[in-house]
């Protein structure tokens, strides 16, 4: 299942950039119940490295990215950036901080503002701290970086691009604050197989000019073995295991990773679809199941799934799983 533990932490390294611990996010309904989003998850990224967070759709892996930049703050926990803690900072503080963390949202189109051209839009960070320098020439820059010529679209608008354009002016948007960190919430999606493929060696060439750390949010497997460094599956609000692609690919220990797997399309009619499948509905935030969440689809649950919550352990060499029957 999905539990708790932070057996996976690298207390040992000295380049951890980002430290999550036990982070908590709910909200309440109309109702006045309480959805319980992200339910004490803990990970860290070192410097240079990417992190994919997977999962199904309601798993909170976009809370969770959300509530690393403080939008909403976390209900509980701590995120380490930098040295700071982020939880305890407001205002001005927590807005300086803020500038070298940065976001790369699902739908590219939506997340830019249609009324402005394209310059100022990747300006305004820079209009609203007041960079030193010649702001021109650092935007014409980084739009060159992500591959579009300045002086075609510069003085354009965001409806006017297609998705995939859409979505490199919003890298620029980012880059050009020379962030540490950049989340990347489903940054490819919303577009086509083709331009996916483009954007993902987009973002592994940027991450590598400006030595970034990245935290790739993401739903489909295939898509996050290209890019990460270290997956971390969640399912409802917990962590089910962390390990590296290779691992996670050719040994899943955990039943829900396993079946995540065995449902992903391979291009060959022999093989047909897979006679492995998640069974049933996703159980609601609201009122999950108690001990191990997975436990109402698990093929492999038992008594003490229901009762008790299995805690995150090493299971190989950087590998962690939070289940009680691990395959």
């Amino acid at each position: 299942m999905a539990g708790t533990g932070a057996a996976h932490l690298r207390d040992d390294a000295d380049d951890v950039v980002l430290r999550v611990e036990d982070l908590v996010v709910e909200f309440r309904t109309r109702g006045n119940q309480t959805v319980k989003a992200v339910s004490g998850i803990s990970f860290d990224a070192r410097a240079g490295e990417t992190i994919g967070l997977v999962g199904e759709s309601g798993c909170g892996k976009s809370t969770t990215g959300r509530a690393i930049m403080q939008l909403p703050h976390p209900t509980s926990g701590s995120i380490r950036f930098e040295g700071a803690e982020l939880t305890g900072l407001e205002g001005e503080d927590l807005r300086r901080l803020r500038t070298r963390l940065q976001m790369i949202f699902q739908d590219p189109i939506s997340s830019l503002n249609p009324r402005r051209k394209v310059r100022d839009i990747v300006a305004e960070g820079l209009d609203i701290w007041r960079s030193p320098g010649d702001k021109q020439q650092t935007v014409d820059a980084v739009l060159e970086n992500v591959g579009l010529d300045p002086q075609m679209v510069g003085g354009r608008r965001p409806h006017e691009f297609s998705g995939g354009q859409c979505q490199r002016i919003c890298v620029a948007r980012a880059l050009v604050m020379d962030p540490s960190i950049i989340i990347c919430d489903e940054p490819v999606s919303a577009l086509d197989v083709s331009v996916q493929a483009q954007i993902l060696n987009l973002l592994k060439s940027m991450k590598a000019r400006y030595g970034l750390t990245l935290i790739f949010i993401a739903h489909d497997l295939a898509v996050v073995k290209n890019v990460s460094d270290r997956v971390v599956v969640m399912y409802l609000g917990k962590i089910c295991e962390v390990a590296t692609p290779d691992q996670l690919f050719a040994r899943p220990r955990h039943p829900y990773t396993d079946l995540l797997l065995a449902s992903i399309p391979v291009p060959d009619p022999r093989r047909g679809r897979s006679e492995r499948q998640i069974v049933g509905e996703l159980p609601s935030p609201i009122d999950p199941p108690s001990g191990c969440r997975f436990r109402t689809r698990c093929p492999r649950a038992q008594p003490i799934c229901a009762t008790d919550e299995p805690e995150i352990r090493p299971i190989d060499d950087d590998h962690y799983v939070a289940c009680h029957f691990p395959t």
